[in-house]
């Protein structure tokens, strides 16, 4: 089986182009950070780690955005 170098630059680069997605669709709602991770129920860290790609985020998380967006969670994944 053919191993994917050690190079994680393309995982933060992922976090970030989702985060970027979650942050768009959030301006687009006129919606706050404060109003998007208070009803899906995260705490502030939490969502202010995933907008900005420095976190994995769980896929939970990810369903919860997404329903306060008004979104699917594959809206989020990939344009």
């Amino acid at each position: 089986m053919h191993r994917l170098p050690d190079d994680d630059d393309w995982l933060h680069t992922e976090r970030r182009a989702i985060g970027d997605r979650i942050r768009v669709r959030r301006l687009r709602n006129d919606l706050t950070q404060e109003q998007v991770f208070l009803a899906a129920g995260l705490a502030r860290s939490s969502y202010q780690e995933i907008e900005t790609g420095l976190s994995d985020a769980k896929i939970s998380s990810l369903l919860r955005i997404a329903r306060v967006l008004g979104a699917h969670v594959t809206d989020l994944l990939h344009d």
